[in-house]
């Protein structure tokens, strides 16, 4: 008997063994169905259809409650009350109190274009791929369309940041400089998610994307990168008449003078959030905050010119 009891521990730790990698198996084919799913950019484009609906009065205000209490939204330092709003996406678009984000001074300072969460940051490689998750990856060019345009990065540094649904979705300007160019990439919109990160391959470079190249005489050329996501998946730009989900064609844009632009100047608004990637050429950039997942509220620095 006592011979007979450790043959069956094996056994039941071989079945426990199995059972729980059907059970990965499930959950990998259930989330990956979920991102696919979601990922249509019609049905990002009904969903903006319902958030841009004028709904009565009474049923908008519970509509925006009810998100605000859903997410924990902090509505203490937004500009306009909620009776103010006429849509879904004016509430989510909304507007901050002036002087709710200090913009850093100092002339070695970039600053975090957006309220986001730090979600990878770092020095680009030398093979110019930056890392989504382990073991997934996405090229420098392939993120903003361009071989010629990722040239200037390739001992540069990047960060990722990820806009969470509770937060003030306008992207700002970084650095003070002049905007050179634009690309608008269309593609998929797979959520942005914990899921979709580990699902989807090449997510940043796959989604719908609008590409902001900047000329900064500190640090050189910049390039902020605005990723859509799943519902909405609308990107408006704040210096030129582009919206992005609307079954345009790609465009690559070089204004017939460089637009000058400051630090904290609006660049783009979310439609519902999404991912910001930024790349800088300087490679001597030490950033803020190496902490993975800490918060930057728009204005503070990202990164201060090192003294290498």
């Amino acid at each position: 008997m006592t011979a007979v009891a450790p043959l069956w521990d094996k056994v039941a730790r071989g079945l426990q063994r199995g059972l729980a990698g059907h059970q990965d198996a499930l959950r990998v084919a259930a989330e990956r169905a979920f991102v696919e799913a979601a990922s249509t950019p019609a049905l990002s484009r009904a969903m903006a259809r319902l958030a841009d609906l004028r709904l009565p009065a009474p049923v908008l205000r519970r509509l925006i409650e009810g998100y605000i209490r859903l997410y924990d939204v902090d509505m203490s330092q937004v500009a306009q009350p909620i009776e103010a709003f006429e849509t879904f996406n004016d509430f989510f678009t909304r507007h901050l109190r002036d002087g709710a984000r200090p913009i850093a001074s100092g002339g070695d300072v970039i600053v975090s274009p957006a309220d986001s969460f730090q979600a990878s940051a770092g020095t680009i490689p030398a093979n110019a791929r930056l890392e989504q998750i382990k073991g997934r990856s996405y090229s420098v060019d392939a993120l903003l369309g361009s071989l010629e345009d990722a040239a200037p990065f390739r001992k540069g540094v990047h960060a990722t940041l990820y806009l969470s649904p509770a937060l003030y979705h306008r992207v700002h300007c970084p650095v003070d400089g002049t905007i050179r160019a634009w690309r608008y990439i269309p593609g998929k919109l797979y959520p942005v998610n914990s899921i979709a990160v580990r699902q989807v391959d090449q997510l940043f470079a796959v989604n719908e994307r609008v590409v902001v190249l900047i000329d900064s005489e500190r640090f050189g050329p910049v390039a902020v990168v605005l990723v859509g996501a799943a519902n909405v998946g609308r990107i408006t730009l704040s210096f030129t008449e582009l919206t992005t989900n609307t079954g345009g064609a790609p465009q690559h844009v070089v204004p017939p003078e460089p637009i000058p632009v400051r630090r904290g100047d609006e660049l783009g608004v979310f439609n519902l959030g999404s991912t910001v990637v930024m790349l800088v050429a300087d490679p001597n950039l030490a950033l803020a905050q190496t902490t993975t997942r800490h918060f930057h509220r728009m204005g503070e620095p990202l990164w201060r010119k090192s003294k290498a």
